[in-house]
């Protein structure tokens, strides 16, 4: 059996990866010049990092599974550092704890975060109706008459748009925070669904942390796995293109910009919605009208280098958010040299960091060049951190049209574009745009998909392990 993997991203790589565990016959087919995705390593002042997703959650298996898979487990590190801040009412403050999502447990989670008044807001959700989510609701609109907008508007935003560069205003609480959706919908406050979430979670054993990165940039974990599907028989194509997949007789057949036609027996779509719903625009024309109407959020990462001698003192740390209310450039920052020691000890006498530009509705900023950019970043920076050094060297990497909207109704959307596809002959979607935006739910996304795949193949083999 031969399937077609569009898309060479963690997702198209991981779906080909299961497949070949499974005996199949794989083609991997990627648009551009290189594999990965938003996964990117590049190099700054000669220091190798990442350029696009920079660490892995690592309560979920998937991704970190697949790097041992992948011959990359002794590469594994955890942050060397794990104290976070929120850059907010003109301080860097360290970030609270008891909340999910920023939506707090208790009044006293948020104490010098917010002010008085917002402090007092909360305690407002014991007062109100009984809560109701129905089918769906904006996060931001749901904390907001509960507990106020400041929480909102200093936290919940703030990690939401670290997340997806997205309006917490718009952003599904059932797609984007399901845990939460589901015991609101059986809590009389939300005060009390975040109690129930965060008494569910499994209790972390001492020193496991919360994320995980790879020496080298978690951007090497693209390369690892393309790696170990060619050394499994898989054919890996970049710089060429799918114009158009059409159904046959057999299963099949995806023309290529370069003029070539292949048949399989199925096909996985790993690419962002719009893409994929151009490609089933024929085929499947209510499922490519769904997908066009997922929206997408661009930003860009400023990287940059100094020498640890011209700085008058290191920020400590692993980083902070900015609340967009706060009219910042930068929504977050990332202080890749204290975070990661790989990353530290590469050069000993240069600090790294990165700060993070654009949301959803505010990307303005990504139109300026690269140097004001840079500039943009560095006021904010020593605003924020007290820095106040000449940098050696910057990276400017922009994402267009990189992270996914999950706004309300998502979820029904998926649901309806996989019922659409059910009826069409061994085609299944897997990536980013559907069930979460990290790199271990891209990697499930996959799974699923293969392992949907493989059962609708007609006479092909069945996956075994993992499934």
């Amino acid at each position: 059996m031969h399937v077609i993997v569009v898309g060479g991203g963690i997702s198209g790589l991981a779906a080909a990866h299961r497949l070949l565990s499974a005996g199949v016959r794989v083609t991997l087919i990627e648009g551009s010049d290189r594999f990965g995705g938003k996964l990117h390593t590049g190099s700054v002042a000669g220091v190798g990092v990442d350029l696009g997703a920079e660490s892995i959650l690592a309560r979920r298996p998937e991704a970190t599974e697949l790097a041992r898979a992948v011959g990359l487990g002794d590469a594994l590190r955890p942050p060397a550092v794990a104290g976070a801040s929120i850059w907010t009412r003109g301080a860097l403050r360290p970030m609270p704890q008891d909340h999910v999502m920023g939506v707090p447990s208790s009044v006293a989670a948020l104490t010098g975060v917010l002010s008085d008044a917002g402090l007092a807001q909360i305690a407002r959700d014991a007062e109100l109706p009984p809560l109701e989510v129905g089918e769906d609701v904006p996060v931001g609109r749901l904390v907001a008459e509960r507990m106020g907008r400041e929480v909102v508007d200093r936290l919940v935003e703030p990690l939401l748009g670290g997340v997806y560069a997205g309006d917490a205003y718009q952003i599904s609480l059932r797609s984007a925070v399901p845990k939460l959706y589901e015991a609101a919908r059986e809590h009389d406050t939300l005060l009390a669904a975040v109690r129930a979430v965060r008494r569910q979670s499994p209790p972390r054993a001492p020193g496991e942390p919360v994320f995980t990165g790879i020496e080298g940039g978690v951007g090497t974990l693209a390369g690892a796995v393309a790696d170990a599907c060619r050394a499994e028989g898989a054919a890996l194509e970049t710089g060429v293109a799918v114009t158009n997949l059409r159904r046959t007789a057999r299963g099949w057949a995806a023309a290529l910009g370069d003029g070539r036609s292949l048949a399989a027996d199925g096909v996985v779509l790993a690419v962002p919605a719009a893409g994929a719903g151009r490609l089933l625009a024929a085929e499947a024309p209510a499922a490519a009208g769904e997908l066009a109407a997922v929206e997408y959020a661009s930003m860009a990462i400023v990287t940059l280098a100094f020498r640890r001698a011209d700085l008058a003192r290191l920020p400590r740390g692993s980083g902070f958010l900015v609340p967009a209310i706060d009219g910042r450039v930068i929504k977050a920052a990332t202080f890749t040299t204290g975070k990661w020691d790989w990353a530290a000890a590469a050069d000993p006498g240069l600090f790294l960091l990165r700060a993070s530009v654009g949301r959803y509705g505010d990307e303005s900023p990504l139109g300026w060049d690269d140097a004001d950019l840079v500039r943009a970043a560095l006021d904010d920076l020593g605003e924020a951190a007290g820095l106040t050094g000449k940098p050696v060297d910057s990276v400017v990497t922009r994402w267009q049209q990189g992270l996914p909207q999950y706004t309300v109704g998502h979820a029904e959307r998926v649901a309806r574009v996989r019922g659409y596809l059910a009826g069409l002959p061994a085609l299944r979607l897997a990536g980013a745009s559907y069930d979460g935006v990290g790199i271990p739910a891209c990697v499930a996304s996959a799974q699923r998909a293969v392992a949907e795949l493989l059962r609708a193949l007609p006479t092909g083999p069945r996956e075994e392990a993992g499934e």
